[in-house]
């Protein structure tokens, strides 16, 4: 008994070591970004790598501001994945519910058919893409990279909501019923609260892969008032090849939104990593 009462607390320790470790991993390259983001390109390179910076260069957020227009491009990501965000969960929780919560036939066969859709690499079918969306007079518009991003989103997203909804007890339904709800009544205002915390997972997987999507964005749009921030931070690398700084601001601002995010929705976001937190929820 007593060899056990000495090893816990050290593996204990043990253990939280190695999670500050992979901690300081993970967040020291955003707090490096940000520091960067106050440097001159002399602090950078040479005389302060990694530290804190001695004397703040806010001029970079300016020049990333004004040079860059990276206000243009951040709008325009906002928009999409707002828009991506709202049409993937509402699109993915109608389906999920449907395959999940009724009895049709082949309701089966759609929802494994459904989920296909993860194991296609959008490598395989960017010609077809770019082939549709010339047929829909879509070039150069934004809808042309807001609609396959929702559809690659749905797969997966799919997934997240069925696996909630089947967590549920059926007779919630069976007593919304005896009650006089419609199926509408009981989506709404039964089963959607249930749901919260896959609602704020779902909301939080999506926003990350519409922000940070750039090979269809950059294959789709070419003008430059409607580029996303990827793609606009791709020609800003090349065009101020040598201010790292604006650079790094410009960075550091793309980032901020991600993180709010998930900051506001982490703890849906962790009860949700479980099936069946979100009755709990």
């Amino acid at each position: 008994m007593r060899k056990k009462d000495i090893r816990r607390p050290v593996i204990k320790i043990i253990l939280y070591i190695f999670i500050s470790i992979c901690a300081v991993a993970s967040l020291y390259p955003l707090v490096w970004m940000a520091f960067n983001s106050l440097k001159t390109n002399e602090e950078i390179f040479s005389s302060n790598i990694y530290g804190f910076p001695l004397h703040p260069n806010y001029e970079n957020y300016i020049h990333a501001v004004t040079q860059f227009n990276i206000l243009s491009f951040f709008r325009n990501s906002l928009i999409v994945s707002a828009i991506c965000v709202f049409c993937t969960i509402f699109l993915a929780m109608m389906f999920s519910y449907a395959t999940a919560r009724m009895h049709w036939r082949f309701s089966e066969a759609v929802r494994l058919y459904a989920i296909m859709g993860m194991f296609i690499p959008v490598q395989i079918i960017i010609i077809p893409l770019v082939m549709i969306i010339k047929n829909m007079h879509l070039n150069n518009n934004l809808l042309s990279i807001i609609l396959p991003y929702i559809a690659f989103n749905l797969s997966f997203i799919s997934m997240i909501f069925y696996a909630n909804f089947r967590s549920i007890p059926f007779e919630m339904e069976e007593s919304a019923a005896i009650d006089g709800a419609n199926v509408y009544t009981t989506f709404f205002k039964i089963i959607l609260p249930m749901v919260k915390p896959a609602v704020a997972t779902a909301a939080i997987l999506v926003f990350l892969n519409t922000w940070n999507e750039l090979f269809i964005a950059m294959v789709l749009i070419t003008k430059n008032n409607l580029k996303t921030l990827p793609l606009g931070l791709l020609y800003f690398q090349g065009e101020f090849s040598t201010d790292w700084g604006a650079s790094s601001a410009a960075l550091t601002i793309a980032s901020l939104p991600p993180i709010i995010l998930y900051l506001l929705f982490s703890k849906q976001f962790e009860n949700a990593l479980t099936v069946g937190s979100a009755v709990k929820g």
